[in-house]
């Protein structure tokens, strides 16, 4: 069996979810979001996501990780925002000694949906299908369920294919 943590980056909430895989089976173990202070500056929130995070690590002990791809953005300031969030989710596991997939939202939507540009409702409905445990979560959980879904599934070819 193997325990993954998905994580779905933000500055003012990030999601994640915890699933234990075992062959082709998959059991959602928890999920949650890490709401960061508006009223906070950058670097204060960032410390919060960074908190939180290795909470989520010590409590459940992932073995490996993944951690969504940040999309290219109209607004560039929200851009670089969300890419320090990124950026602490990806360092975070990283230094606790796991391993970090990242894969795009469009491969992270066909792997659960089927298809590459499915609605949020869709990949909610899917995951609530695939992780009937899960009940009701909001968007930000269901990605990062998603998420590490998708690890769970390339991982898994990596192992039977070798790639």
């Amino acid at each position: 069996m193997t325990r993954i943590l998905g994580i779905d980056p933000g500055l003012t909430k990030t999601g994640w979810g915890v699933i234990d895989v075992a062959g082709n089976r998959l059991a959602y173990v928890a999920s949650g979001l890490i709401k960061t202070t508006l009223a906070l500056t950058i670097p204060e929130r960032l410390k919060q996501i960074d908190e939180g995070l290795q909470e989520v690590i010590a409590q459940f002990k992932p073995e490996t990780s993944a951690v969504e791809e940040t999309f290219v953005n109209k607004n560039p300031l929200a851009a670089l925002k969300l890419g320090q969030a990124r950026g602490v989710a990806l360092v975070v596991p990283a230094r606790l000694g796991l391993s970090v997939g990242e894969y795009p939202a469009n491969l992270i939507k066909k792997s659960i949906v089927g298809a590459g540009h499915a609605a949020k409702e869709q990949m909610g409905m899917m995951i609530r299908v695939l992780l009937p445990a899960c009940g009701d979560i909001g968007e930000d959980e269901a990605d990062a369920l998603a998420v590490a879904i998708t690890h769970a599934h390339h991982a898994q070819a990596k192992k039977v294919y070798g790639t």
